[in-house]
């Protein structure tokens, strides 16, 4: 296997050429659907060996694309010859990925027009699974999955309605990210849904998804579902994060006790390493997803391959075939009444994850094997969806990550969820999740963000901290002020809200801090907003650095309490109550 991480002083024109030596002798031609040339991809390896890495954060690393999204040059069948044309232009993913420095080698199989969970439904073979032959490999990106999983690439991008950008990771016991819909461009991507499909990203570690999502990510004014997003952020993990989880009664597994003692023990991890388990109501969660392929939704499949269906009908799998037609039967008074339902459906989701970090599923409700779905084609493929057709439909974001192993020795897989723009945080449980540890070293803020201290009610799991969040803030690091801070609860105007005072240097107390980080345009709206006795000012804190923060003018704090003695905001609230 590959190792993700590169340098400018690894030969990367013989690493090509390794790889390629293993791709094109290899027996299951059924993972890539096209290979690069292989004078191209050696001619690109050269390039990047004598140039500049400087800017390059992807490096010579090796990368494939599902065979729904665009190469300059390459076919695009989205799983279907008859569908197949030659594009000009490259998507915008995949041009940005390759100005970051990394190497296409290929495009890689899917189930037909990205239709089906279990990575069956392919004209051109079925890849086989990285953990075992006998299972089913999931889908619908299940090339990229594999093709990552069994090292051929470093990574590699999938896409993402009902769950194809994490079903197959965790088949595969590898990352799959699906980022906030809108954050990625589409651009030069066959959508089966265009209001609601992403494109993912399968790595073998978090930190290497993360990174390739951020390289991928930006406004394209070419797509108009593309939107103005903060720049995500890797943080850290707050020091008590709320997770919400289905009431026991409402968890699926289908008759595997292994994937529900796995599940279970997944918890346990999370409640170990600080997490606070809720448990919710996941009836709603579930209802939105019945929506996917019972709704409308069906019928914009249809439209994006009408021509074919209509005109070429003995060109498509019959399976597909059979899904994309039941379209015909829906009509704008069912479509109508769908999006009702799933308006009033997102405003109850709302309410049930407010306070929460995220929400923490089983990424796959069981593992299947190619028997199974031999007996069982669709409904099987229906239970594979349990905990992930319902994200996109609710405009969530979501990281699948491996965390525990099963009782058969299969990796148990941790699906996390949550609002939009949240995928800074997701990356962060995940990474804590898939290590078992928190991150050590503490973290600073990367990519011109500004560093802002908090210590009042806008620390982690306080009234104000949802401010922070939807600010696009990420957490970094817990520490304290230098001891020359005394911290004031100012009762005027009511509720009180703290007030910290710069006094002589060794004549206050350390005072509970944490440190988030924000994009500058998001700082300034906050700073804007602040108002007497309250300004922005330079905190010095005790791990040696210096962040922006609140500080309260000393006039205020004459009629105010001093609660320095407490040592923080939360210690003073906790005695309050």
């Amino acid at each position: 296997m590959r190792s993700a991480v590169r340098s400018s002083f690894f030969p990367l024109v013989r690493d090509v050429a390794s790889v390629y030596g293993e791709l094109e002798t290899l027996r299951d031609r059924s993972v890539f659907i096209s290979l690069k040339k292989r004078e191209e991809a050696l001619a690109e390896a050269e390039c990047l060996e004598g140039g500049d890495v400087a800017g390059k954060p992807l490096y010579g690393m090796l990368f494939a694309v599902k065979d729904n999204i665009d190469v300059a040059g390459m076919p695009t069948t989205a799983g279907c010859a008859a569908f197949s044309y030659t594009p000009e232009r490259s998507a915008t993913v995949v041009e940005r990925l390759e100005a970051a420095g990394a190497i296409l080698v290929g495009k890689t199989n899917m189930d037909q027009f990205a239709t089906g969970l279990v990575g069956v439904r392919s004209p051109f073979g079925i890849p086989q699974n990285a953990l075992r032959a006998d299972l089913i490999p999931g889908g619908s990106s299940s090339g990229s999955a594999v093709a990552v999983a069994r090292g051929f690439v470093d990574f590699a991008l999938g896409t993402d309605t009902a769950g194809a950008g994490r079903i197959p990771a965790a088949m595969n016991g590898i990352v799959g990210l699906k980022p906030s819909f809108g954050l990625l461009p589409a651009t030069g991507v066959v959508t089966a849904c265009r209001s609601l499909e992403t494109v993912a990203v399968f790595a073998r570690e978090v930190e290497l998804a993360f990174k390739v999502m951020q390289v991928c990510a930006g406004f394209d004014p070419e797509d108009p579902y593309s939107s103005r997003m903060p720049e995500p952020s890797l943080g850290a993990v707050p020091p008590r994060p709320r997770v919400g989880v289905p009431y026991p009664d409402h968890r699926q597994f289908f008759g595997d006790s292994a994937a529900e003692a796995a599940y279970e023990a997944d918890l346990e991890r999370l409640a170990d390493l600080g997490a606070e388990i809720v448990e919710l109501d996941f009836m709603a969660f579930i209802e939105a997803g019945r929506l996917l392929y019972e709704g409308p939704w069906l019928a914009e499949r249809y439209l994006r391959f009408r021509t074919l269906i209509e005109e070429r009908p003995s060109t498509i799998l019959p399976v597909t075939l059979g899904i994309l037609s039941e379209a015909r039967q829906m009509g704008a008074i069912e479509a109508f009444d769908s999006f009702y339902r799933l308006a009033e459906l997102k405003r109850r989701v709302e309410g049930l994850m407010e306070g929460l970090d995220c929400v923490a599923v089983p990424t796959i409700p069981r593992f299947y094997t190619m028997s199974d779905l031999a007996r069982e084609p669709v409904r099987y493929n229906s239970h594979m969806g349990t905990y992930s057709n319902f994200v996109n439909l609710l405009d969530l974001a979501a990281i699948s990550v491996p965390v525990g192993q099963r009782s058969d020795g299969l990796p148990s897989s941790l699906c996390l969820i949550g609002p939009r723009g949240t995928d800074g945080l997701l990356s962060a449980m995940g990474r804590m999740a898939s290590a078992g540890m928190r991150s050590a070293a503490p973290l600073r803020a990367t990519g011109g963000r500004v560093e802002l201290a908090v210590f009042g009610s806008h620390l982690s799991g306080l009234s104000l901290n949802g401010e922070l969040k939807a600010a696009g803030a990420s957490f970094l690091r817990t520490t304290q002020t230098v001891p020359d801070y005394r911290l004031f609860a100012l009762s005027s105007p009511l509720p009180a809200r703290p007030g910290l005072l710069r006094v002589g240097r060794g004549e206050g107390i350390p005072v509970e801090t944490e440190v988030w980080s924000l994009e500058r345009d998001a700082f300034g709206a906050l700073a804007a907003g602040l108002g007497a006795p309250l300004s922005m000012g330079v905190i010095s804190l005790a791990d040696g650095t210096e962040a922006k923060g609140f500080l309260v003018e000393a006039a205020a704090t004459v009629t105010a309490e001093d609660i320095s003695e407490h040592g923080g905001w939360r210690a003073w609230l906790s005695v309050r109550r």
